[in-house]
């Protein structure tokens, strides 16, 4: 709910372009540490998007954000997936059941705001898309944390990344 009510706070001052960037969990291994992940739509298993758009089973990214974000990963020759992600507010309830059944609606990662802010951006009539990095691993009966949050120059590339996607809009 932060996330979306600072999103909330910058369309109110007249922002109406964004391009986010952050980690997600990945609910396969093979995804390695850093490996730069798009999703254009996300599960919602959290409750802010609910307050924004008629109840369903999922959200998409706008698509021209998704587009912009391509053509700069394209541009610098980086490998990227486009993944459907899982947004949930449950901290450390990705079970194995229910890894197992987002990995089955076709779920590559999990994050806790994806939903959230392709909600608010439909709701508002703004662009939103996002890029993720693979992060730790939750595909497994046991978590491995995959020292993912020791990655700052991940982290610093992907943020230039957003900010040259953006400004392409």
């Amino acid at each position: 709910p932060l996330a979306a009510g600072l999103l909330e706070e910058v369309i109110a001052l007249g922002c109406r372009k964004f391009i986010a960037c952050g980690g997600a969990g990945v609910l396969d291994r093979h995804i390695a540490v850093g490996h730069i992940l798009v999703p254009v739509a996300a599960v919602r298993g959290e409750g802010t998007s609910y307050h924004y758009l008629p109840p369903g089973r999922e959200v998409s990214a706008s698509p021209a954000g998704v587009a912009a974000i391509e053509k700069v990963l394209q541009k610098h020759g980086y490998d990227y997936l486009l993944v459907k992600t899982w947004t949930t507010d449950g901290a450390y309830r990705e079970t194995p059941a229910k890894v197992q059944l987002r990995k089955a609606e076709g779920c590559l990662t999990v994050e806790m705001e994806a939903a959230a802010f392709f909600a608010v951006a439909q709701f508002r009539g703004v662009l939103f898309a996002q890029m993720l990095y693979g992060g730790d691993d939750v595909s497994g009966n046991e978590w491995d944390s995959r020292h993912w949050h020791s990655r700052a120059s991940i982290r610093e590339k992907l943020f230039w990344l957003a900010a040259e996607a953006c400004l392409s809009l």
